[in-house]
């Protein structure tokens, strides 16, 4: 009997076309879901006749409560190296061996500035009032050049966003906690002289930073209310960064111009959810991750992964 192999939200339906899985062929029968399931209930559930999953970046939470219901499962694969929501300890226990992928900087990069640019020249409204027999030019753009750009972060995506951001001619200042002088030099920032700084000196702000205990939370109510009237704010990083009540009172109030989201608390968001019907929010469904060459790379490496566990020798162990 071959092993079975379930690859999880996969909501394109473009796991099993974008790579080749014949080699694992004779091996592995592979099953996609292309939706999301509620909960651990119906995930275990679905999940328990299979021995291997392939799961993308950290929307599905491993913790030692479902490894525990699924005797079976002796191969997870995560795209990207790291994951935050599965516990390594319970799936040893449980005999699980964790692997990940590569994954690129560069898409989440391109997409903040599509967020952002679609924020600065209101390209939504102006699209959509000339598709549906609107105003023509109802709004002004806000201009980049010579505009201060804020990054909370400039790690890899933070130091790629960055640099646009000089090629548009911006003045760029970052801060994070562990932001080192040589590291801004480095990239040719500004290092701000505090987070609060950079949030009421900033233009635009942008988050690109890892989460974590000292990070979750870290934009709130307080740090929200020191944002410029004009400013904007874009997150394509971790909802958790941003407090989503306090931002979602930011908007209604007008208390900032606008924001641009690409993470949510819950995801898939609720059709109910209030960050869909948000004025002055530009949304998008977590797509930071979703181009072409990534997922090539997810699914292309999780076949490559389970070959290689078949042969013994698994690659990419995390964590």
């Amino acid at each position: 009997m071959p092993l079975r192999c379930a690859v999880l939200d996969d909501f394109q339906q473009v796991a099993t076309g974008l790579v080749d899985w014949s080699p694992i062929a004779e091996d592995v029968e592979v099953v996609s879901f292309g939706f999301h399931f509620a909960d651990e209930d119906a995930l275990a559930a679905a999940l328990a006749e299979f021995d291997i999953v392939v799961t993308l970046r950290e929307r599905v939470p491993f913790p030692a409560a479902l490894f525990a219901r699924l005797p079976r499962l002796r191969l997870l694969i995560a795209s990207g190296m790291r994951n935050s929501v599965i516990d390594y300890g319970a799936a040893e226990a449980h005999g699980v061996t964790v692997c990940g992928t590569a994954s690129s900087s560069t898409p989440p990069v391109e997409l903040t500035w599509a967020l952002l640019l679609g924020l600065a020249r209101g390209l939504v409204e102006e699209s959509t009032a000339l598709r549906t027999g609107g105003p023509w030019q109802s709004t002004v753009g806000a201009d980049l050049h010579g505009r201060r750009l804020g990054l909370l972060g400039l790690g890899k995506i933070g130091g790629k966003v960055a640099r646009v951001g000089l090629a548009f001619g911006m003045r760029v200042s970052a801060w994070s906690q562990n932001l080192t002088g040589e590291r801004a030099d480095e990239v040719g920032v500004e290092k701000a002289a505090s987070k609060d700084d950079l949030l009421a000196t900033s233009d635009f702000v942008s988050v690109h930073l890892a989460l974590g205990e000292r990070t979750r939370g870290l934009l709130g109510a307080p740090e929200l209310a020191l944002l410029k009237p004009t400013a904007y704010l874009v997150n394509t990083s971790r909802a958790a960064i941003v407090d989503q009540d306090a931002l979602l009172a930011a908007l209604h109030s007008g208390r900032i111009a606008g924001a641009a989201v690409d993470v949510f608390d819950t995801e898939p968001l609720p059709a109910d959810h209030p960050m869909r019907t948000a004025p002055r929010l530009l949304a998008t469904p977590h797509l930071g991750y979703v181009s072409e060459a990534n997922y090539r790379a997810y699914y292309g490496q999780a076949v490559e992964n389970i070959r290689a566990y078949l042969a013994g020798s698994p690659l990419r162990r995390l964590p």
